[in-house]
C-alpha cells in the first residue's frame, strides 16, 4: 500500500466539487485536461460550473443510476446558466433491478471485489462510456458518479488500463479516493457511511489494492472494450484522446 501523502495529488479547485481531480499526469502517460473523476456533480455551485467549463470541460459523464439523480435540500442552489452548458450523459454501470448483483455488493458498490462481477454483467454499459468519452465535444470529460470513488474508480480503472497505464498507478489513484471520501465522511454530521479509524482505513486500503491489482492483473482493458462493442477505431481514438 502507498504511504499516505506519497500519490500526487491532483486535486481541482471547482468550488462545491468532492473527491475531484484530474487525471492528467497518472503515469506520465494521461495528458491533463482530458478526463476528471468526482462526487455527485450537485455538490458544484454556479462558480464551481464556471471554474470547470474555464479549465475547458464540456462533457459530464454520470454513471449512477437515475433515480440516484437530482438536488437533495443540502446541494447548492443554481441560478446561473452555465450548468446547463455542459453536455451530461446518463449511462449507469449497474441495472439496479438485478438482485443477484446486490445481494453480492450489498446496498451500492463499495469495493473492488465486486468490480469483475459488474464489469462480467454489464459489458455494453462500459463500451457506451468509453464511446462516450470518445465522441465527446472538443474538451475534458468529467466521470462521476456519488461518492467519486468506486463506480467512478471501475470507469477509470478500465479506462487507464486501456491506455496502457500500469497498474500499480491505477491503484494509487484509487486509494486518493477512498482517503478523500473517509475524510469527508469523518466530518460530516450525518455521514452516508461511517468513518473509518486510520487503522480501520490502512487495513481497508490493503484490502481494496489487493482486489483491484488482482483484477488489473487478468484483465485485457483494450480486448474486454473490443469484445464489449468499442471498434477498433474508437479504441485508438480513446487512447489518443486520453494519453500522450
Amino acid at each position: 500500500m502507498t504511504p499516505p501523502g506519497a500519490v500526487q495529488r491532483r486535486d481541482v479547485g471547482w468550488e462545491g466539487a468532492v473527491n475531484a481531480r484530474d487525471l492528467g499526469g497518472v503515469a506520465g502517460r494521461v495528458l491533463p485536461g482530458r478526463i476528471y473523476r468526482m462526487g455527485r456533480r450537485e455538490w458544484l455551485t454556479d462558480r464551481g460550473w464556471q471554474q470547470a467549463w474555464d479549465d475547458g470541460v464540456r462533457t459530464v459523464v454520470d454513471l449512477r443510476n437515475p433515480g440516484e439523480v437530482g438536488r437533495r435540500a443540502s446541494d447548492p442552489v443554481l441560478g446561473g446558466t452555465t450548468a446547463g452548458r455542459f453536455l451530461v450523459r446518463n449511462l449507469p454501470t449497474e441495472d439496479p433491478s438485478d438482485a443477484g448483483f446486490r445481494a453480492l455488493c450489498g446496498p451500492y458498490l463499495n469495493t473492488p471485489l465486486h468490480y469483475r462481477d459488474n464489469l462480467e454483467r454489464w459489458p455494453g454499459k462500459f463500451a457506451a462510456v468509453a464511446r462516450a468519452v470518445v465522441a465527446a465535444a472538443a474538451g475534458g470529460v468529467i466521470v462521476h458518479c456519488a461518492a467519486g470513488r468506486d463506480r467512478t474508480g471501475m470507469v477509470t480503472s478500465l479506462l487507464l488500463a486501456a491506455c496502457g497505464v500500469p497498474a500499480g498507478d491505477i491503484a494509487d489513484d484509487y486509494e486518493v479516493a477512498v482517503r478523500t471520501m473517509n475524510e469527508r465522511y469523518r466530518t460530516q454530521a450525518a455521514p452516508r457511511e461511517n468513518p473509518r479509524s486510520a487503522e480501520e482505513l490502512s487495513a481497508w486500503l490493503h484490502q481494496a489494492r489487493t482486489h483491484l491489482l488482482e483484477l488489473l492483473s487478468t484483465l485485457d482493458a483494450g480486448a474486454y472494450l473490443r469484445e464489449a462493442g468499442l471498434s477498433s477505431g474508437e479504441l485508438t481514438a480513446l487512447r489518443t484522446r486520453l494519453t500522450l
